[in-house]
């Protein structure tokens, strides 16, 4: 890939990003997958057929919508690929794709709408339940122990070998969050205490806690508190 000039270099790309960026072709790609979920009724129907097989009829129901609006979101749909259809005698049921893209999207929604998914409500032995909370619970400790570092739940399965929705779903059990947003507070109150009891910089800050890029922790910390890192710092500093 030819280099980029940029007309104002700060220092702040990281060389690997400039290298390893995909083309706007693939990012084109990426805005018409997701133009397809636009649509928050297209994103329930689309939910529902992750968890069951239905006829249009029972959806329109389901969903509140009419057979033709829930028809026209479906046949959306089934052209990208999320679901597939079954024809039964007269009827015709629908569920989803059983594809990694599918799975993909199905992950995100839930995670964005913090729902469980109902597959993952079934009982399981006490015993290997116990067993899943004592290696959340590892997870747990090696994240705070290795704070400055990001694991996706992929990669945290793969060390810990545990399946990544038992992973998922057991922490938030335990601890009351996903994992992302229980490693967001932690930061951001690590980042708290700095402020209050240190002289280090926000930049500083923001390094030891994993944050590679100041304006992102700036970001972050207001999500959290509301306030700026520099707003806190001034309001508990000591007289």
């Amino acid at each position: 890939m030819e280099k980029i000039l940029l007309p104002h270099d700060h220092g702040n790309l990281p060389k690997e990003l400039e290298n390893w960026m995909p083309s706007a072709g693939v990012f084109e790609t990426i805005a018409d997958v997701l133009k397809i979920i636009s649509d928050a009724k297209r994103v329930q129907i689309f939910w529902l057929l992750c968890h069951c097989e239905e006829c249009v009829i029972n959806i329109s129901a389901l969903v509140n919508l009419t057979s033709a609006a829930v028809s026209h979101h479906l046949k959306l749909l089934k052209t990208a690929g999320y679901i597939v259809s079954r024809r039964e005698g007269k009827e015709v049921y629908y569920t989803a794709a059983r594809t990694p893209r599918t799975q993909i999207l199905h992950e995100m929604i839930e995670e964005i709408a913090e729902v469980s998914c109902p597959a993952e409500q079934a009982p399981v032995n006490p015993q290997e339940y116990d067993t899943n909370i004592q290696t959340v619970m590892r997870v747990h400790d090696y994240l705070l122990e290795n704070i400055r570092s990001w694991y996706t739940a992929e990669d945290l399965s793969k060390r810990f070998l545990i399946n990544q929705t038992t992973l998922k779903t057991t922490f938030k059990t335990v601890y009351g969050q996903p994992i992302a947003r229980y490693m967001k507070e932690r930061r951001i109150n690590s980042a708290k205490e700095m402020l209050a009891h240190s002289d280090k910089t926000v930049a500083e800050i923001a390094a030891d806690i994993g944050y590679r890029n100041q304006s992102k922790f700036t970001q972050a910390f207001k999500d959290v508190t509301g306030m700026l890192p520099k707003e806190f710092r001034r309001m508990t500093s000591r007289p």
